[in-house]
């Protein structure tokens, strides 16, 4: 698809909907210059914009499909490292004269001196408009930091106690800046290290966002001097100063800005007509900007009721604002979300206690349909309704933010209306765990047994390619780590025993190694607690893996005694898995001849329960296995007995596999021939399998085996290729390929059992 193809789909869209470009702009709140140029092919949405163009043509599902497919970029089309991570900005924001006047002057001192400039909020209120302020200004001066923004929700004052950890934070960014999510370290030391590096040449905005601290920000300034750090904070981050922080203090609007806040989102010429009515309204909400903006959404929205019938409702409505004194935690909005939320339909009502429940700092579409137990359109109709309401709003990547005081309310309701709060978070749950299930068949890697039947009201994400299905564990893996963290209730711990199974493919092939580390703790926690041997041991085999993965040698020791000791409690299969998964971190920490006793052992048992398909994986990793030990007739001999068992299956990675296994002990016995067929023959299959890592590693291996045979032009382009599909996916190893193709080095690493 390209710009042409989306401009027209929207087009047609807007047509059949008997919308002006006018009317849709003041429906979904984008620019009609930006539509128009959307419509003519010049440029495509982001992907909050293209939701909001979606909602307001009122898409159905098949719809929204193709024009998500349709505004996909084309490799090269966008500049893929300039990361764009600002929430929206608010098209009404009146107000704050003289902080807009200060930040400006510290950001022109700022970038003039090379300096890093830092604001904190520091009235120690929420709703006073922290976040509004330091996302308009970022805007403002965006245009100053070509390198891009960087934005991050440190969840400091979250009612689950659990501030964002710094190296997550840093995680995300470094992801953001385009280092492989395989190579992103595992420390907080090691990430800010790189973090520093990454940006030390680089002029762009950091928004650091709800920041607990001085010690959860410390590692995340990044180095560069042309950079502009931002962090918002209830607290007022003195020891900042000491760094040369400039701190800008916010405390609630006065009068004059409150009311002009009130006129620019409900009418001037409604105020003016009820100027008294209008003054009492933002008195009553006590001049705080995340009041006055919902109040004035529930104005917005019935337009026909009098300013003086609203203030007697909101006085009747409930407590008045009672904490909004200096220094207090939390402000007591009830009597505004009350209001607001009363007026909602019963089923909007119904839906925005159950989003309150939703653990991370983020909500999909889908989540929160399944959280619910509502079908898609229904939630996109109350996600808009809740929108319009001022309940929600939509961060950079199109997901829904509930603010921490709303969402604070909303479970105040869950407790008051009595709803089952335990049914719906094992509706989010199982919404991880199948729609995860599903997503393992685009990565090659889909667990053995099928996931069954979703239960009621659980929504099942539609996927037809592996960037969506890594796409959507990208969105869902935050909600993961918080659900598994916070979701502790002792009917849920089955679910959190099992949840991460299905995502260990995400993990693997991301390389997010500690991200899968911190989960799988939980995940052996929650057995041990219900005493499931088969449980314990497949929660320890894939952290086992992990820790391997990052060097944590004597953990993975101990990780492996503990499956050992466990052996004997478990069924034939699970055996055979723990085996294989023993035989892989002995491979990794290479002792060889240990690996093969286990893969050996594991192939044994399979042989015994007539599982061919298994059978012939475990096949590959005891021909891989033989091959490290330098024994290659042997490998040739038993890779050449598991294809036929493979390529019956189906089992195309494993095939692909043991095409590249063969190849790599054939060049070793001088075949430089067979080789060369062989790996071919892996290529073609990896191709098939869209797994074009696995491809860069097996043409590396060709590479070097036409380099033998003399044909330096046939490794060359080889190694460039190689070097291309590494590219595609922004993995360092691409410059050593390039390399290898410019001076012909020696032979690359072979990629070993999948």
């Amino acid at each position: 698809m390209d710009r042409t193809e989306f401009g027209r789909l929207l087009r047609e869209a807007r047509q059949r909907s008997l919308l002006t470009l006018q009317s849709l702009a003041e429906a979904s709140g984008v620019s009609v210059r930006a539509i128009s140029d959307m419509e003519r092919g010049h440029s495509l949405p982001r992907r909050a914009t293209l939701s909001e163009l979606m909602d307001a043509l009122d898409l159905g599902e098949d719809q929204r499909r193709r024009f998500v497919e349709a505004s996909v970029r084309r490799p090269g089309e966008q500049a893929a490292r300039v990361p764009r991570q600002l929430p929206p900005g608010l098209a009404v924001f009146r107000g704050r004269e003289e902080a807009l006047a200060r930040v400006h002057r510290l950001t022109a001192q700022g970038t003039g001196q090379g300096g890093r400039v830092v604001v904190s909020a520091i009235g120690g209120m929420a709703g006073v408009g922290k976040t509004t302020l330091a996302v308009h200004w970022a805007h403002q001066v965006a245009d100053r930091f070509p390198d891009g923004q960087l934005y991050v929700n440190l969840r400091g004052f979250e009612d689950s106690g659990r501030p964002l950890d710094p190296a997550e934070a840093l995680g995300g960014f470094l992801t953001a800046l385009g280092v492989p999510e395989g190579d992103v370290p595992r420390g907080t030391a090691e990430r800010g290290a790189l973090f520093r590096q990454r940006t030390k040449s680089r002029r762009l905005i950091v928004l650091l966002d709800n920041a607990r601290d001085e010690e959860q920000v410390g590692p995340l300034f990044p180095a560069g001097t042309g950079c502009l750090t931002l962090i918002t904070s209830r607290n007022q981050l003195a020891g900042l100063a000491a760094d040369g922080a400039q701190l800008v203090g916010l405390d609630v609007w006065t009068r004059e800005e409150a009311l002009t806040a009130l006129a620019a989102r409900i009418g001037e010429e409604r105020c003016g007509a009820e100027p008294k009515a209008a003054a009492r309204l933002v008195e009553l909400c006590g001049f705080l900007p995340l009041a006055v903006a919902i109040v004035a959404a529930q104005l917005s929205a019935t337009p026909q009721v009098p300013l003086r019938l609203a203030v007697r409702e909101l006085r009747e409505t409930g407590p008045l604002l009672d904490a909004l004194s200096a220094g207090a935690t939390r402000s007591d909005v009830r009597a505004v979300f009350s209001w607001s939320y009363r007026a909602l339909p019963a089923e909007t009502a119904a839906f925005f206690r159950h989003l309150a429940l939703h653990p991370g700092p983020s909500v999909s579409a889908q989540a929160a349909a399944s959280l619910a137990g509502t079908g898609m359109p229904e939630s996109r109709r109350h996600l808009r309704h809740l929108t319009s309401a001022n309940l929600l709003s939509r961060d950079a990547d199109n997901r829904h933010v509930l603010h921490d005081l709303v969402r604070a309310y909303g479970v105040e309701l869950v407790e008051r209306e009595k709803d089952d709060r335990l049914a719906a978070q094992a509706r989010l749950l199982d919404y991880l765990r199948h729609n995860a299930h599903a997503a393992n068949g685009f990565l090659g890697r889909t667990q053995s047994g099928g996931a069954g039947p979703p239960a009621d009201g659980v929504v099942e994400v539609a996927l037809g390619t592996r960037e969506e299905a890594l796409d959507w564990f990208r969105t869902e893996e935050p909600t993961v780590a918080s659900a598994l963290r916070s979701m502790d209730d002792p009917g849920l711990l089955r679910f959190r025993m099992t949840l991460t199974q299905d995502w260990v493919s995400y993990y693997s092939v991301t390389g997010r190694w500690s991200d899968e580390i911190e989960t799988k703790r939980i995940a052996l926690d929650a057995a041990m607690q219900l005493d499931e041997p088969a449980a314990i041991v497949r929660n320890s085999a894939d952290l086992a893996r992990a820790l391997a993965e990052t060097g944590q040698t004597e953990e993975a020791d101990r990780q492996v005694e503990s499956m050992l000791g466990r052996m004997d409690l478990l069924g034939p299969a699970d055996r055979a898995s723990a085996e294989r998964s023993v035989g892989w971190v002995r491979g990794r920490q290479k002792r060889y001849a240990d690996a093969l006793h286990h893969a050996r052992t594991a192939l044994e048992i399979q042989r015994t329960l007539g599982d061919d398909r298994a059978m012939a994986r475990e096949m590959n990793a005891v021909g891989w296995y033989l091959a490290l030990l330098g024994r290659y007739e042997e490998t040739v001999a038993l890779c050449q007995e598991a294809i036929p068992l493979l390529r019956r299956d189906g089992n195309l990675r494993i095939e692909a596999a043991a095409w590249d296994t063969v190849g790599y002990a054939r060049q070793r016995l001088g075949d430089l021939n067979g080789a060369t067929a062989d790996y071919q023959e892996s290529l073609r299959i990896y191709g098939e399998a869209f797994d074009g890592y696995n491809q860069a590693e097996v043409l590396d291996h060709l590479a070097t085996a036409q380099q033998e045979r003399g044909d330096h032009t046939a490794a060359r382009r080889s190694w460039l290729r190689a070097a291309d599909l590494l590219s595609a996916v922004h993995s360092p190893k691409a410059a050593r390929m390039r390399a290898n193709a410019e001076a012909l080095g020696g032979p690359g690493t072979a990629t070993g059992p999948v």
